[in-house]
């Protein structure tokens, strides 16, 4: 695998966050659902990276390439989550207010 390779692998810039983001840059569960696919797509392009160099015997930038891939990847998953809770929540919220509409009637 080659450079070439790794660059079939590319975010939509308009939806891409810069990557040092903090929670606060968060204002809606798409917001989490993009930095999840941000960060899912960058530990690719590592993997990718990785296989290339694997390719090419040079076993410290595999390992430096994979440690990348995983920390990218924890990030994912860890937005991710957040996003279905953050969903879980409005969800509940709406339903509360729902019930309360009910009972006031």
């Amino acid at each position: 695998m080659n450079y070439e390779t790794m660059q079939e692998i590319q975010i939509d810039s308009t939806h891409g966050q810069p990557v040092e983001a903090t929670e606060e840059d968060f204002e809606t569960v798409g917001d989490y659902h993009r930095r999840a696919a941000h960060y899912f797509a960058e530990a690719a392009k590592q993997h990718l990276a990785a296989a290339a160099a694997d390719d090419e015997g040079d076993d410290e930038a595999v390992e430096l390439h994979a440690f990348k891939a995983y920390r990218h990847q924890l990030n994912a998953v860890q937005c991710a989550e957040i996003a279905v809770m953050e969903s879980e929540e409005e969800e509940l919220d709406a339903a509360d207010l729902d019930e309360e509409e009910v009972s006031a009637d």
